[in-house]
């Protein structure tokens, strides 16, 4: 609607009233003409110029006004110069002291900056959402975010100079309305649906990391904030579901996190939890999703009925597609998850579109769909803030956003598999990758940076191996690594000033060595025959040893392989299934 229609008191459409600034790439609000009286605006020149014709003489409204015609103002760019007086229809003339007359400059519209440019990534029908309302009435959308207090479990706040993991967890709990049919009668809502996603520092890559939630785990102890203020220590569990890190016994979302930590070796600095509610109205909000199947899909416990090949899905379907088990593969979780990978990397597809982004309607119905469905944590619980997650996100390319599940191998405790536990192999080395911010798809830049980190710490003279002092800790190794380590340094390797000194205070998913800087050297040789990469080396303090010497600390963690055995082996790209966010597939 333009402004002369509004200027005659035309009710206008509220998506209507935001405009893209193109000089600083945000939605701005383009008030009504009543609105526009009290705001005081300086005239850029183009406004200026594609206005010259209807403005009034000086002195003819209130000073900074909206010009007649409610054009809408920009940004001060020039000192304003006041319109001459000249006869109706009259050529402008040019003000005092300039020669020639100001050719009148139009803008031209142009849709490519009306897009927003947006890459996004694994939970992006979340992200995408709140970036978009980031510019829209911010006030309202900021009642719309619930909180939960996890305290120490993630980060106090959103940096935007640092790598970052977002724990995205969907809950089986039935709240809402036309939700009786779905989930766990009762279910205080466990983590039913959970991605780790993680952002590299320099954003050349991202990972989301699905966890079955059928794995085997500990449940750490979990401080959890009451209503009340009070706080309570929700006691662990040894081997049990990881579903059950959530909502079973009062547990928080903080419990999910720190269950992440204490089995995977990732921090984990913010969560984002939504119910079956977030799937339904999301992809309502961007008119339905496009999916794909092998073979036609006639699901009668999800009430999922699809056709062979591609089809498009939203609201009930939509949740129908991401819940099935019984359609695809063997029919079970791990199956499901990789339809929802699938899923979600379409979701993003579609949020990116220019279709979506062009359309301030639908970033309006999306931008409430998403906050609505939001719980988040207190770090982050504001919309600015979601917003400014969005937008660090948004810089990773598609091409380099990886979607991969924990690698797992059947529960070798039970008959009758029903749950998985971590695949010793191929499990360490993934959560290395991601700690240490090591794409699955192969950055050249990532890769260049990596090799330069491990040669700097790598590069020099190495000890004699009779010269290194090092005591041997078992931080989640096999029980005996680190006396059969010993025997071999000492034996094989001529390290005899080595020594077994127990268990660590603490496990580790990967092995370290922690040394001082005059222990350089004796570093480099231990890294040498180990097999350490230059990101396992931990400058540090040297502890003194049983004879009161100053040693390194070698803590052996979960990806020790043996003792003789080095470290440093790469993960092949075949070990390791995933797919990206800018490929289809069809599940199957």
């Amino acid at each position: 609607m333009d402004a002369q229609r509004r200027g005659r008191g035309e009710q206008m459409d509220p998506a209507d009233q935001w405009v893209l600034n193109p000089n600083t790439g945000e939605y701005e609000l383009r008030l009504n003409p009543s609105a526009a009286q009290s705001r005081t605006a300086p005239r850029t020149a183009t406004a200026r110029s594609a206005t010259a014709r209807s403005a009034a003489p000086r002195g003819g409204g209130p000073r900074g006004g909206a010009p007649r015609g409610g054009a809408p103002r920009g940004d001060a760019t020039r000192t304003e110069v006041p319109p001459q007086r000249r006869r109706r229809g009259a050529p402008e003339e040019p003000p005092p002291g300039r020669r020639g007359r100001r050719r009148s400059v139009q803008p031209k519209p142009n849709k490519a900056k009306k897009v927003l440019l947006w890459t996004g990534g694994t939970m992006a029908f979340v992200l995408v959402g709140v970036s978009a309302a980031g510019y829209f009435y911010l006030q309202h959308l900021e009642g719309n975010v619930s909180t939960t207090d996890v305290g120490s479990a993630g980060a106090s706040n959103f940096s935007k100079d640092e790598a970052f993991s977002v724990l995205i967890i969907g809950t089986d709990k039935r709240t809402g309305e036309g939700n009786e049919g779905y989930g766990d009668k009762g279910s205080s809502g466990h983590a039913d649906t959970t991605i780790l996603l993680h952002v590299a520092k320099d954003r050349t890559n991202a990972t989301a990391l699905s966890i079955p939630r059928d794995l085997i785990v500990n449940i750490p102890d979990c401080p959890t904030k009451q209503e009340d203020g009070s706080e309570k220590i929700v006691p662990g569990l040894q081997n049990a579901r990881f579903n059950r890190s959530l909502g079973e016994s009062g547990r928080d979302p903080g419990c999910t996190m720190r269950t992440v930590k204490e089995n995977t070796g990732i921090s984990v600095d913010h969560f984002m939890m939504a119910d079956f509610n977030a799937v339904k109205t999301l992809t309502t909000a961007v008119d339905g999703v496009d999916v794909c199947v092998e073979k036609p899909v006639n699901d009668k416990e999800s009430k999922l009925v699809l056709p062979a090949g591609e089809s498009k899905v939203e609201g009930e379907q939509a949740l129908a597609f991401v819940r099935t088990r019984k359609s695809f593969g063997n029919s079970g979780d791990l199956d499901r998850i990789k339809v929802q990978q699938q899923f979600l990397g379409s979701l993003m597809r579609k949020m990116s579109s220019s279709d979506t982004l062009t359309s301030p309607s639908k970033l309006l119905n999306l931008a409430e769909a998403a906050t609505k469905a939001l719980t988040v944590d207190q770090a982050i619980g504001r919309v600015s803030t979601l917003k400014d997650v969005a937008l660090e996100l948004k810089k990773v390319p598609t091409k380099n956003i990886s979607f991969t599940t924990v690698p797992v191998v059947d529960n070798p405790a039970e008959t009758v598999k029903a749950t998985v536990v971590l695949d010793d192999s191929k499990a360490p080395q993934v959560f290395d990758m991601i700690e240490n911010d090591v794409s699955f798809t192969e950055v050249k830049q990532q890769e260049k940076k990596e090799k330069d980190a491990q040669a700097a710490r790598l590069k020099g003279t190495k000890a004699a191996a009779s010269e290194v002092r090092v005591r041997i800790v078992n931080g989640g190794a096999v029980v005996g690594s680190a006396q059969k380590t010993l025997q071999y340094l000492q034996v094989e390797e001529g390290v005899t000033k080595s020594e077994n000194a127990g268990n660590a205070p603490a496990e580790l998913a990967r092995t370290t060595l922690e040394y001082a800087p005059d222990q350089a050297d004796q570093a480099r040789r231990l890294a040498d025959i180990m097999g350490l990469s230059g990101s396992a080396l931990k400058p540090g303090e040297s502890v003194n040893n049983s004879q009161g010497l100053p040693a390194m600390t070698l803590t052996l963690g979960k990806d020790f392989k043996g003792a003789g055995v080095k470290l440093n082996a790469p993960v092949e790209a075949a070990d390791v299934e995933k797919s990206t966010a800018d490929k289809v597939k069809c599940a199957s």
